[in-house]
């Protein structure tokens, strides 16, 4: 066992799960080659159902079977409290930021956050200055990644504000489960969350164009070349809406109107699952076939609600992410129930330097990557790497911060049919209506390579049930 494991917390052995009776009494109760067996079965259902992502790039062909881990990640019922305010807490004041910073700009007014920081920003999209969305709600739906270090603190890692994906994995994990592991649900209290394509819609819905009497509610997808067009397709199919593509769209006299073969429809709703740049050809990248000529000025007129909001990339920059303490403290006068992981933002010449002369120590992540490319692991880097590293941050600073290397937690994980820990992370996932509902438990990810602490699946990662254990 690797030394990073050993110094790891472990979901399983240590905290508030540690002697709960259903982890004893249902779990303990498989021998390794029963869970093997089980987890071979769920492998060949995930297969029989088609359950995907892409990865790009990849000669060996576009789509990959979801890998998946039969071993459950357990989360206590009072530590799911904490968790659940603390991320409620930090959308709300990230939801008040964008929505100033569109507006009147106070917080940059006031020197609490660098107002070139926000100008400089990739992400920031200054059309949309001056507009505020239904209600307010610019981040309808998020997903906050987190984890726990070996100190047994639960940390937010980063923010994902635009198109955060995963959720669909959280709930075919979770039917997964109830059919390869019945027994450990009989006569146990596991928090729900098969109603979660039942939430996401009435949360679209709430945030439609007001005095509208029959609201209309579509997926609009790139195609089924995007990494993640199995959501796409599943989402819509649990919401009971279409799956649209651009070219299904169209404006006229002033809506967002779908083609069908009964002619055209009215749409009041989009939840997008395209970036910004390809949303409107008019509006941001004019070569984008993706969108919908004309959409911006609709959207801007108030005839239409884009979930989420174009713009809200800035609140998820990691650079941007230094300051979030600040802006909970500024909008709430509240302190952050949840910490953030120490980091230090490249722009800052100070912050810099430090980071230059402590890289071997640390891990330096572009601002606007994701998917765990970019980053550089200075403990496990090369010379060469660390030299590539440093001159890339010296070129562009504004596109770099750098964190301390932190432990993730780890959890039991079937490998070559035997037990051994993983490191995991957790996605929970957000939505914001005409209140903030928090989806139990979330998407547990699993680095299935011994050591790695990278978790995400295009990068050999998997994903685990998660159990939010009720009255724990």
């Amino acid at each position: 066992m690797s030394s990073l494991v050993k110094t790891a917390f472990d979901e399983y052995q240590d905290g508030p799960v540690a002697r709960h009776p259903l982890l004893a009494d249902r779990l303990d109760n498989f021998s390794t080659q029963e869970l093997a067996d089980r987890q071979h079965e769920a492998e060949i259902r995930l297969r029989e159902k088609g359950i995907t992502f892409a990865v790009y790039g990849h000669a060996d062909g576009t789509e990959k079977v979801w890998p998946f881990d039969v071993v459950p990640r357990p989360i206590a019922s009072q530590e799911w409290t904490r968790i659940e305010a603390g991320l409620k807490q930090r959308i709300r004041a990230l939801n008040l930021f964008l929505d100033d910073i569109y507006g009147e700009q106070r917080i940059l007014n006031e020197g609490v956050v660098p107002r070139e920081l926000i100008l400089s920003a990739k992400t920031y999209r200054p059309q949309m200055h001056g507009f505020r969305p239904p209600k307010g709600v610019w981040t309808h739906v998020t997903g906050t990644d987190l984890i726990r270090h070996s100190d047994g603190v639960v940390y937010v890692l980063e923010d994902n504000l635009r198109c955060p994906s995963g959720v669909s994995y959280v709930l075919e994990n979770r039917e997964l489960m109830k059919r390869v592991l019945p027994e450990v649900f009989s006569g146990t209290s596991i928090a729900p969350v098969e109603d979660y394509g039942e939430r996401l819609l009435t949360t679209l819905l709430q945030t439609a164009p007001p005095c509208v009497e029959k609201t209309t509610a579509v997926l609009l997808t790139p195609g089924m070349y995007n990494s993640a067009y199995f959501e796409h397709c599943f989402l819509a199919q649990q919401m009971g809406i279409e799956l649209v593509c651009g070219s299904d769209l169209v404006v006229v006299d002033g809506q967002v109107r779908m083609l069908t073969t009964q002619g055209s429809r009215r749409v009041d709703v989009i939840y997008r699952r395209i970036d910004d740049d390809f949303l409107d050809p008019n509006c941001f990248r004019a070569d984008s076939a993706l969108g919908v000529s004309g959409l911006m000025d609709v959207y801007r007129s108030g005839r239409v609600t884009l979930a989420n909001a174009p713009g809200t990339g800035v609140a998820d920059d990691k650079a941007v992410y230094a300051w979030v303490p600040q802006i909970i403290r500024f909008y709430l006068n509240e302190e952050a129930i949840l910490p953030n992981v120490p980091t230090y933002v490249c722009s800052d010449p100070r912050q810099r330097n430090y980071v230059l002369e402590h890289l071997a120590e640390l891990v330096v992540k572009p601002t606007n990557e994701s998917g765990g490319y970019g980053l550089v692991m200075g403990p496990k880097a090369t010379a060469e790497e660390l030299r590539d590293c440093a001159a890339q941050i010296r070129d562009n600073p504004r596109n770099y911060i750098a964190q301390p290397m932190l432990t993730l937690s780890t959890v039991p994980t079937v490998i070559d049919r035997k037990l051994a820990p993983r490191h995991v992370d957790l996605r929970p996932f957000i939505l914001y209506g005409d209140d903030l509902f928090v989806l139990p438990g979330g998407l547990t990810r699993v680095a299935l390579r011994e050591g790695s602490m990278i978790v995400n699946s295009s990068q050999g990662g998997g994903s685990k049930d998660t159990w939010v254990l009720v009255n724990s």
